[in-house]
Formats: structure tokens, sequence, C-alpha cells
């Protein structure tokens, strides 16, 4: 490990670090616009220069010079001072003074670093540089002329995202960063290039001119759109979130965070059920709490223990425990959180979870994806694929062939391969050192008996770190899934066994996916907050919080346990929804034994420990026995990833998003 000194101070650094590296492990601060720590170096910006001995008596980039024994670091030198102050100068020559109307203005790289390390006064009086705006789709908006050439926006594209459709066209000062012939840049990443930016050249089109970034009050939260679990910062402006941005989290999104997460907040106050709802003469009439609470205490007054609740794909723990002990004060255990039809053996809640956790998947060497559109799923684990491709690992699929961002060796779309595997993927997984089953829900509706059938193929010792590794992994799409498997929100049949119990009172939390046709015979009771398709079928809606209403325990797809904070209030009459469950519980005479938010969440972790403390969960393996194998065809149950939740269909941003980036429709700019 090499030791240098950084301005006197003496630090040791892992070998092929860089002088950047070395800088910053001394306490340092080293400025930089193309340098990032998740990219390739490009070496571009000459930002960071810093004095070098022994070495040429000039400044040199550190982000570039591997650090070495015996090299002696300026960072302050007069030398440093006066080729920083010259790199900003030649940096500002062509940039617009457009401080005052850009929306990056106040989280600006180049603004703060222009005051920290450049001169006083501008030499430069010539005419300026302009460059035509470019179109990148209904994501990003940009202003070109404010381009510095970074090239963070192109690594990123190719190397995290996989999607080169952003490059360089003509040389010198000429250059300009553009997409293929100027169409979207068609990632579900996409967003990522706007936080990447520090020069403002590339923003966030759906929310340009809205908020200065002084305005906006800052709220921790988990991101509900997909069962990654992404750490998510909520900015809000009064009564309206404004924008969603991710958290660093090694363990889960890295920094990262898809479309979906971040512009689905225009739909947080559009068709919003602000007032309860009642069905007189089959049409949905507004009413008061009262009123509704009459009139499903009318229906629980004869229903006896023929009571059933389903939850939906965005529901919070405290929710589902809630309506858990509300249906169990009438005698039934008619709980179930899989809307959609899946029906897989949860029995143990290893053979359910994503047990080699999204970090460690990094470290896999051989990969089989079974009955997954990984893409599409959970983008975030998607990257991490990609990550292990660059450390060497092969990957295999079965299922219908989709464009994953990397090589795949597609074997078929049968679920029947898994009985005999390929002799290609079986010498994979014998030479395979942490081999890793990604299993997806395209497999998990004809039930997992298949994959479990090999699993123990895929848990074994990894002989280098002396402990077990469990490569059997489960892929589910819904925020609310492991949190409700772990409250006992799983009938052996799945929801048909509660179609089949026919129950006479039905809570629908948050469920829009349901087949509603087959609850004809039931009062519908629907707790939600977007006018979707749960509110359409109810017979009684009681309008409730979304995610960013209400503070919340959600669990991701490897089973870690974290925790969101409340950002804004629900509008008008709504309310968060395990007070209307405690409410609701005291009207039909079975209340509920908790009475602020501290004792439910006590309670449910008095039931279930594993969610009263924030962390990865530890499921015993202990895959269930299998009575048969599945086999037939695998089809992706999401079609639209724009699309999938209440939410995002209620959101004009994901709408676009759909029509243009997925079935091809064109839009006009206002100038066209």
């Amino acid at each position: 490990m090499p030791k240098l000194k950084v301005d006197g101070i003496e630090v040791e650094v892992p070998q092929g670090a860089t002088v950047l590296q070395a800088c910053e492990a001394a306490g340092k601060e080293i400025p930089r616009f193309c340098y990032h720590e998740r990219l390739s170096i490009a070496g571009n910006c000459r930002m960071c220069l810093v004095e070098v001995k022994p070495g040429p008596p000039k400044p040199q980039a550190s982000c570039a010079l591997p650090a070495a024994d015996n090299q002696e670091v300026r960072t302050d030198s007069p030398m440093v001072k006066a080729a920083r102050e010259g790199v900003m100068e030649f940096l500002l020559i062509n940039h617009p003074l457009d401080c005052p109307i850009c929306d990056q203005g106040g989280e600006c790289d180049l603004q703060d670093q222009s005051v920290a390390y450049g001169r006083g006064s501008s030499r430069y009086t010539e005419n300026k540089r302009a460059v035509t705006e470019k179109y990148m789709g209904p994501i990003i908006k940009t202003v070109m002329t404010r381009c510095i050439q970074c090239t963070r926006c192109v690594r990123f594209g190719e190397e995290v995202a996989g999607v080169e459709d952003i490059g360089a066209i003509y040389r010198g000062e000429n250059m300009q960063i553009t997409t293929y012939l100027e169409k979207a840049f068609k990632s579900e990443l996409s967003g990522n290039v706007a936080d990447l930016c520090p020069v403002g050249a590339l923003t966030h089109k759906p929310v340009a001119f809205e908020y200065r970034p002084w305005e906006l009050k800052r709220n921790l939260s988990i991101d509900v759109m997909d069962a990654v679990g992404t750490n998510i910062r909520l900015d809000s402006r009064g009564r309206q979130v404004m924008r969603v941005l991710p958290r660093i989290n090694e363990d889960v999104n890295e920094e990262w965070a898809h479309d979906k997460t971040r512009y689905h907040v225009d739909a947080l106050v559009r068709r919003r059920l602000d007032r309860p709802f009642v069905r007189k003469d089959g049409k949905l009439v507004p009413a008061t709490w009262e009123e509704a609470f009459d009139a499903i205490a009318g229906v629980a007054a004869t229903a006896g223990s023929s009571v059933a609740a389903i939850a939906g794909d965005l529901l919070d723990a405290e929710t589902m425990y809630a309506a858990k002990a509300l249906v169990k004060a009438f005698g039934s255990d008619l709980l179930e959180g899989r809307q959609t039809g899946m029906a897989y053996d949860t029995s143990s809640l290893s053979a359910v979870a994503f047990n080699t956790t999204i970090a460690a998947l990094e470290e896999a060497d051989a990969i089989l994806l079974v009955g997954t559109n990984l893409r599409w799923e959970a983008p975030l684990v998607n990257t991490r694929v990609r990550k292990a491709i660059k450390r060497g690992a092969k990957v295999f699929a079965i299922g219908p062939q989709v464009d994953l961002t990397y090589k795949v060796e597609w074997l078929g779309d049968d679920l029947g391969l898994l009985g005999s595997l390929p002799e290609n993927l079986a010498q994979a997984i014998d030479n395979a050192k942490k081999p890793a089953l990604i299993l997806g829900p395209g497999a998990l509706k004809n039930g997992h008996g298949a994959a479990l059938a090999i699993a123990g193929a895929f848990q074994r010792a990894a002989t280098e770190t002396e402990a077990a590794w469990n490569g059997f992994n489960v892929v589910h799409t819904a925020a609310a899934r492991m949190a409700g498997l772990m409250l006992g929100y799983a009938q052996k049949g799945g929801i048909a066994d509660i179609v089949a119990a026919a129950p006479k009172l039905a809570f629908f939390l948050g469920a829009d996916e349901v087949d509603f046709s087959k609850f004809a015979g039931s009062f519908k009771v629907y707790i939600g907050h977007h006018g979707d398709q749960g509110a359409h079928h109810a017979d009684v809606i009681l309008p409730g919080a979304t995610y960013a209403e209400k503070p919340g325990t959600y669990v991701n797809l490897e089973g870690r346990v974290q925790r969101a904070d409340r950002a804004v209030f629900a509008p008008g009459e709504a309310r968060e929804d395990w007070t209307i469950l405690r409410a609701l519980s005291e009207k039909l005479g079975r209340t509920l034994p908790f009475d602020s938010f501290d004792e439910l969440r006590a309670a449910m972790a008095s039931e279930v420990p594993a969610l009263g403390q924030e962390g990865l969960a530890a499921f015993a393996w202990n895959p269930p026995s299998l009575a048969s194998q599945a086999s037939g065809p695998v089809t992706y149950p999401v079609a639209d990833f724009y699309l999938t939740n209440a939410i995002c269909r209620a959101s004009p941003t994901m709408q676009r998003c759909s029509a243009e980036l997925l079935h091809g429709e064109d839009f006009a700019e206002a100038a066209e």
C-alpha cells in the first residue's frame, strides 16, 4: 500500500488509488468536474490539478495520476492556485451568465467552485460561443451552451445505464454532447444524468422553473415504486412534494434512482381521493366519515367472520398490521397481498427473499435469470449485474428475450429447462465459486417449484471468505410484498382462496390490480389515495395517505427493514391509513389496542420482532418440500415500466414517458 505525504500529512492508500483519493484521505478538498467516484476516469476538465514531487515542475491532474510511495503532494501551493484559476477562466470562456435563471442555480458545482477557486474578475472580452439545444426526451431539459464537456453523462449512459445513446460530435471548441440523431435518451435511469451534470447543461424537465433549492424542506423516505427500497429524499414546499432525490446507501441503491422514482411526484396532487364516498343507487356520492362508517357497520353486523383484507403494492407495514388486527378481531384470517393472482409457497421466507443481497450480487461469477425482466422489475439490481459482468461473470437467462443492456445467453422460455439444465449452464454453475439464481415474477406466478429443485446448486461455502454463500434470490415488484409476507398476507392458494371464501366484507388497501369481477358478491371497502381501479369498483371509499404523507416501515426484496418519515400532509379529508382503521374498529365494536402510531409500531414489533429493528432481517434457509416441478412458457408481468401503479398512472410525466419512450409517439416541442 503506497505511503505519501499530502500537504505534510502522511497517508496510506490502497494499491491502485489515485492522488486525488489520497488527497481526500488526508482531508483535503480537491475541485473536480469530470471525475466521479462511480464512473471511469476521463481526466479532461483539469480542475483537480496538484503539484507532485518527484515529477515534472508543472501541475498534474490528480484524478488520473496513480498514488505512489514517497510522493509529496501540494494542494495549496501558488503554482496550484494559479493553475486552477487559469483552468476556471477557460471553462468560463463560453459559459453564459445564466445563474439567475438556471434551474441548477444554488446546487451548481461550477458556481461553487468558480467562487472558491476562480479569479475575482474576468479578462475575456470576445463573443461567446452558442450551441443549439438538443432534444433528450421527456425527462432531460438541455441548455447545451452551458456544457463544459466533462462527459459524465456519456460515461454514465455507457457504464451504468448500459444505453449508449449519448456521445460527442465535432472537435475542440466546437465539440457538442448530444444523443444519437437527437432522439430521446431511452433509459429508465436517465434522470441521474441531471444529478451528475455539474453545470446545469442537463436539468430535470418535468420540474423546470418550479422551485429554487433553498425553498424546499427535506425529509428522508423510502421509494415504493419497486421492491428495491431505494433510499430517497422528499423535498417539499408547503403541502406539495416538489422533487425526489436519491440518498447514498451503498447496500441498496448506491446513489442512483430510476425515473419512476424521481418523476412520479406530479401525481401526488392529481386524481386524489380527498373525501369519503358511498355508493347509492349504483353511483358513488360524497359522504361524511360517519355516513361511510355507518354503511360499513351495517354490513359488518351480519358478516360474521366473512371478512377479508387485500393489500396493495405500495403499503407500509403498519397499515397492513392494523388491517390484520381488524380482520382478526372478526375471527378471520383471510389476508392476501399478491393481488394479481400469484400463488407460491411462503412457508419459508428465505425461499422468497433476495438472499445474496443486492450489494453482494456484484461478487457473483455465474448468474441465471429465470422469468425476470430485471431492467424493468428492479433497475438498480440490474446495474449490479452489469458490475458483476465487468468482474467476469457470465449471465444466462430463461424467458422471452429482452434487452437487459448486457450480453445474455438465452436458453429458452420454458420453466421446464430447470428440470434438466443445459450442459453449458450446468458446467458454468459447477465451475463458479459464487453462482446466483435470480427468480422473477414471471416464474413465481407459476409457482417456483422447479427453481427450488436446483436451489442447492446455488448455495455453497465461499472458500475465499469462509462464509456461507446463498445464491438463491427472488425478485418482487411490490414495495409491500416482503413486509406483507412477514405479516402473513399469503393464502396457500393466493387470492383464489379469498375469492373461493366469498367474503361478505372485503377491505382493499390501496389494491388496484385486483380482478374485481370476482368480488361481485362482496361489500368492497377501498382505503386508498388515488381514483384508480379500486375506487371505481368500491362500495365505500375511505381516502387514505400516500407514502409521502405518513411515516412507515418498508421491507425491501432482500429483507432489509427501512423506515420513512412523513414529508407533507394528506389533502382534504384524507387521513393516514392506520388512523382510519383504528376509528373504524371502534365504530364496529372491535376497538384495536393502540391509540398512537408508536403504540401501533410497538404492537407490530411484538408480533413480528424483525419489523421492530432497522436493518437486514435474518431468514433461516429452509426451502419447502416440492410437490411438483413447474413448467410452461414464461411471461413477464410488467408490460409498461412507467405505469405500474395508481400513482404512476395519474402522473402526466409517466404517461408521456410511456407514450414516447415505449410506444413511439411523437411530441412536438413548443418551438416546433
